[in-house]
């Protein structure tokens, strides 16, 4: 363990700003601060001194299970449900080492509800097949990857699966949990991706080093998660500065506050959002996943033509890298099955909220019962058979 963060990047302690190093196998110093380490994720949140001083008191006696605890059950401010006991997060840690145990059963013992249905089904979804369609367009061509609000890893997973796509790959998100579970269930073992567990609001641990990518460039993301932010302008920012002056940065699902389905958070109207990222080209969702279903790059539109979106994306590549054809196609390189939508064969929302936000994009896509004859190739482009992770 070491304080290399990776994408041209080192970490830096959030508060004092000083290099981070390990002092022991489970905690990072700034030589005054220590911050817990679980399973290899640096728990870097600020204002949470009473969460870290309790699971490093806990890895420090060696209680690594009562540290877990702790950690899972720490929220995002948006989260409105009570974490399960300690002991049931306690018992969902030490299930996830066993083979048998898989994603949906830990996001329900994690007691994650629509969040959880959520990363279930992430990939598929309209919104999540936007992204694939933004990755794809503007793709991040062997460049170091930094993915804020990265959740429970779903896009590094997608990169991580298309070989020579992107070079180092690190996550950050608020959420402790979800970084676990990208970790314990969603990223290949042999994918070597640094999870930060950090907040993008206060300072961040990623401080560039110039030695990241061609010409100290990163590729840099923030997906469905501007809109929770107060000044979501001032994270836009400091991911360029992170990306550098061959670098990208992309933001897919903002919400539009000129759509009724868009005002959840803090939603802006497209023109400003286009203005937080000068130069961006902007994208309607409903185009990216079309572009997804069609396996092409995505075509970009002048934001005054935009006000029906839902949600816009911006996308600036200083590189002007061109569009990656694997990318663009759905990963096929293990396993396929059923979507997992189908159920006894019949399609079916997860829960009530998933279905009145997705269900009626997703029924244009997706048949209402599991086809018995549709050709593979099509079954695959529209999503009737997905690749998962093998314990989903």
């Amino acid at each position: 363990m070491s304080g290399t963060a990776g994408a041209g990047s080192t970490l830096a302690d959030p508060v004092s700003g000083r290099p981070l190093h390990a002092d022991t196998p489970h905690s990072y110093s700034d030589g005054e601060r220590r911050r817990p380490v679980l399973d290899g994720i640096p728990y870097l949140r600020i204002g949470r001194d009473d969460v870290a001083a309790a699971a490093l008191a806990a890895l420090d006696d060696g209680r690594v299970d009562d540290a877990a605890a702790v950690l899972l059950a720490d929220n995002d401010d948006w989260w409105d449900e009570a974490p399960p006991p300690p002991a049931a997060l306690a018992a969902a840690y030490r299930s996830a080492a066993d083979p048998a145990t898989t994603l949906r059963d830990t996001v329900a013992a994690l007691g994650l509800g629509r969040v959880g249905d959520y990363f279930l089904h992430r990939d598929h979804d309209p919104s999540g097949l936007a992204v694939s369609a933004l990755t794809g367009t503007h793709p991040p061509a062997g460049r170091p990857v930094v993915d804020l609000a990265c959740g429970a890893g779903h896009l590094l997973r997608r990169l991580a699966l298309e070989p020579g796509a992107a070079g180092d790959l690190t996550g950050v998100d608020i959420v402790f949990a979800k970084l676990w579970l990208a970790r314990r269930f969603v990223l290949p073992d042999a994918v070597g991706a640094r999870l930060l567990c950090a907040d993008l609001r206060a300072p961040w641990p990623l401080v560039p080093d110039g030695s990241g990518g061609t010409d100290g460039a990163a590729w840099v993301c923030c997906h469905d998660a501007l809109y929770f932010l107060d000044d979501p302008g001032d994270v836009l920012a400091r991911a360029g500065d992170l990306a550098g002056p061959g670098g990208a940065v992309l933001a897919a699902h903002c919400h539009n506050a000129e759509h009724p389905a868009g005002r959840a958070g803090h939603p802006l109207r497209v023109e400003e959002w286009a203005a937080l990222l000068p130069g961006a080209l902007t994208y309607a969702e409903e185009e990216l996943t079309d572009a997804a279903l069609a396996t092409r790059p995505a075509r970009p539109a002048e934001p005054a033509t935009l006000h029906g979106t839902e949600a816009v994306a911006l996308a600036l590549d200083r590189a002007h890298a061109a569009p990656h054809a694997g990318l663009l196609a759905p990963p096929v390189h293990g396993v396929l099955s059923p979507n997992p939508l189908y159920r006894g064969g019949v399609r079916r929302w997860p829960d009530e909220r998933w279905g009145e936000e997705y269900g009626e994009r997703v029924a244009a896509y997706l048949p209402e019962r599991l086809p018995a004859d549709m050709d593979r190739d099509e079954a695959v482009r529209r999503r009737v058979l997905v690749e998962l992770p093998e314990r989903w």
